[in-house]
């Protein structure tokens, strides 16, 4: 039986149709299906402009975010596929802050809608910090199918690990 790390969290009726794709070899497939296309935005200041017109669009009155990149040290292996840190830097006699976005690099080259929902997802960390009900409002305000982008992610890595690459 495929153990389906990703997938626990799902009712087991979920985690039997998954289990049936990877048996009868058709997730990848699936996947491929329904995300044919990848997104352009390569490299780290697309990304930054990427972000910042989605926080403009949606969380105008949140801190602004001073640097977004990809980061190479996300992934699989850390278990985290974003981050969102405040740095704080003493400036003469002033404590500064600024915030920053890292992307784990596996969503250089993924769908569109995976890069959205992860950086949906880490712009909700501006306003709200925990993983609770008022956050995933927050991303489904600002994406309405984040819950089945997610899932689909899950899928993707889920592929990932299958196919014995980590991200």
């Amino acid at each position: 039986m495929t153990t389906l790390k990703y997938l626990s969290a799902y009712p087991a009726h979920i985690q039997d149709q998954v289990r049936t794709l990877i048996e009868q070899d058709r997730l990848a497939e699936t996947l491929r299906v329904r995300y044919p296309e990848r997104h352009d935005v390569r490299s780290d200041s697309a990304l930054y402009d990427y972000v910042l017109e989605l926080k403009n669009r949606h969380l105008r009155t949140a801190p602004p975010v001073a640097k977004v990149a990809y980061d190479s040290g996300l992934g699989l292996v850390a278990k985290a596929l974003g981050t969102q840190t405040t740095i704080s830097r003493v400036q003469g006699s002033k404590l500064k802050s600024k915030r920053e976005i890292r992307v784990a690099t596996l969503f250089r080259d993924c769908a569109p809608e995976f890069l959205k929902m992860i950086v949906v997802h880490e712009l909700a960390h501006l306003k709200v910090r925990e993983h609770d009900k008022s956050f995933y409002a927050l991303c489904e305000h600002m994406e309405p199918r984040y819950h089945q982008y997610e899932f689909d992610l899950r899928l993707h890595l889920t592929c990932l690990d299958i196919a014995g690459k980590s991200a």
